[in-house]
């Protein structure tokens, strides 16, 4: 396991110590377990503004738009029929045909 040390404003560290004395848990743990957070928000961020990025690309492109309806059109029964599995339901059930009207 790596060793970090750091430095933190006094305040800080009283309001660390009293939140690991009052959970009952070492000061390294709350530092640990905040950092993971930390760190996996920051991920997920990154992550989502990719997605975002991707997806203006897609709306502003009309190529990769055409291409991108394409490719959803061509799977668009095996969603369908996903769906229909996961809410256990009759393959080509009228009702859901057209379910949008």
């Amino acid at each position: 396991m790596g060793t970090l040390t750091l430095r933190l404003p006094e305040k800080l560290d009283a309001r660390l110590s009293e939140f690991a004395r009052l959970e009952d848990i070492s000061r390294s743990e709350v530092a640990r377990t905040a950092l993971e957070k930390f760190l996996r928000e920051m991920e997920r961020e990154k992550l989502l503004a990719g997605m975002v990025e991707a997806a203006r690309f897609l709306a502003t492109n009309p190529e990769a738009r055409a291409e991108s309806i394409a490719i959803a059109d061509e799977f668009l029964p095996l969603d369908i029929e996903a769906l229909d599995i996961a809410e256990e339901r009759e393959s080509g059930d009228p009702e859901l045909e057209q379910w949008w009207k």
